[in-house]
C-alpha cells in the first residue's frame, strides 16, 4: 500500500533476527526512497494526529550508498518516507521505529562489516551507524523547520545521542554526544524564457527537488502543460526582476534568445549570491555577452560565475537533453546540507 509517496508497512516486531518475513512485509519497489524531502512527509503525519519516528545516519565507515545525515521517517501506522542506506537495512530500521513508537527508548544500529548483527550485512561492505528516536514533539519539530523554510535560513537540529532529545540551532552542554544536521531551504530555479528547452526544464526540475519559478513577460495567462511551478510570472521583466530575491539556495537561468532580456536577467542574477548562474547561447555568443558584463561594470570574477553555454556538455541536442544538462550541472553546484558528530 502507497500513501502519500510513502510506503505503509506492518512493521510491528524486531526483525533483525528473521529478515525473511522483515521481506515478506517490505515493498516490492523502493518508492519510499525517492522522498528527499521529509518535511512535508512529517507535516501530513502531524495533521493527521499520527506519531513519528526518524532514523538518522550518524556514522559511516567504509563506503555508504547514502551521506551522512540522511534520514528515514516511520508513523505509527508504519508509513516509511526517505532511507538510510541503499536498501539493505530499511525493513529492520522501520521495524525497529516501530518499536521506539510503541514506547520504547532511543536506539543506536550497528550494520555492516564487524556488525554484532550477522543477518544484516551490507553489498558495499561498510559500516553504518544508525540512530532511531521518536519525536516526542512532532508539532514543535516540524512547526520549527516550517518556519526557517518560510524565511528561507538553514536550521540545524542537534540530537543527543543518549537521549534522543534534540536542539535547533543549539549546541549540547559539555559532556554530551551528539549528531548536528543542517537542514537548508529547498533549491530554487528561476528560469527565464517560452521555448521547447524552457518548457521541458520546468518540467524536470521539480522532479530534481528545486521549487521553479518561471519568467515569461506578457505570456500566456496559465502556466504550461506538465509544470508544477512554485510561480509564474508573466509581468514586464523589469517589475518581475525588482520583486524577486534571489538567495544563496537559489539559480537563474536565462533562456529568452533575447539578448537584452538575457543581459537583464544575468545583471540582476549576478548581483545576488546565486549558486548557479547560466544562460543558453553558443561560445561566440557567450564571448560577446561577457563584454557587455564587462561594460556593464562586472568585474571578471563576476563574468566567471556565468555558465554559458548552459549545461554540461553531455552532447545535448533535444530539449529534454539540454535540460537534463542543465540540471547535471545545477547538482554540481547546488549547496549541500553539513551533518557530523559534536
Amino acid at each position: 500500500m502507497i500513501e502519500t509517496a510513502a510506503h505503509t508497512i506492518a512493521a510491528t516486531a524486531d526483525r533483525d533476527d528473521d529478515p525473511a518475513a522483515a521481506a515478506a512485509d517490505w515493498p516490492a519497489w523502493p518508492t519510499y526512497g525517492l522522498v528527499e524531502d521529509l518535511l512535508p512527509v512529517l507535516m501530513r503525519w502531524r495533521n493527521a494526529g499520527r506519531r513519528a519516528a526518524l532514523a538518522t545516519l550518524v556514522t559511516i565507515e567504509g563506503s555508504s550508498p547514502r551521506p551522512l545525515g540522511s534520514e528515514m521517517a516511520v508513523s505509527d501506522h508504519g508509513e516509511v518516507a526517505g532511507y538510510v542506506s541503499g536498501g539493505c537495512v530499511e525493513g529492520a530500521v522501520a521495524a525497529h521505529a516501530a518499536g521506539v513508537l510503541a514506547g520504547g527508548p532511543p536506539v543506536m544500529l550497528d550494520y555492516g562489516a564487524g556488525s554484532p548483527v550477522l543477518d544484516v550485512q551490507l553489498t558495499c561492505g561498510g559500516r553504518i551507524g544508525i540512530f532511531v528516536r521518536a519525536l516526542s514533539d512532532l508539532d514543535t519539530y516540524v512547526d520549527t523547520l516550517h518556519a526557517a523554510r518560510r524565511a528561507r535560513r538553514a536550521i540545524e537540529v542537534t540530537v543527543d545521542l543518549d537521549d534522543g532529545r534534540h536542539l535547533f540551532d543549539t549546541a549540547l552542554p559539555p559532556g554530551r554526544h551528539g549528531f548536528r544536521r543542517q537542514h537548508l531551504p529547498p533549491p530554487r530555479l528561476v528560469v527565464a524564457g517560452g521555448d521547447p528547452v524552457t518548457l521541458a526544464l520546468c518540467q524536470l526540475a521539480p522532479t530534481f527537488g528545486f521549487e521553479t519559478i518561471l519568467l515569461r513577460p506578457y505570456g500566456p495567462s496559465c502556466a504550461p502543460p506538465g509544470t508544477t511551478l512554485t510561480h509564474y510570472d508573466t509581468r514586464p521583466l523589469a517589475r518581475a526582476l525588482s520583486e524577486l530575491h534571489l538567495d544563496a539556495h537559489t539559480a537563474v537561468y536565462t533562456l529568452t534568445h533575447d539578448l537584452d532580456d538575457d543581459d537583464r536577467v544575468l545583471a540582476h542574477a549576478l548581483a545576488s549570491p546565486a549558486f548557479a548562474i547560466g544562460a543558453l547561447g553558443s561560445r561566440r555568443k557567450t564571448r560577446e555577452r561577457a563584454a557587455r558584463l564587462r561594460d556593464a561594470g562586472f568585474d571578471a570574477a563576476a563574468i566567471d560565475r556565468l555558465n554559458s553555454p548552459a549545461g554540461l556538455d553531455i552532447d545535448a541536442r533535444q530539449p529534454r537533453e539540454i535540460a537534463l544538462s542543465v540540471l547535471a550541472e545545477l547538482t554540481t553546484h547546488r549547496p549541500h546540507a553539513d551533518a557530523g558528530t559534536c
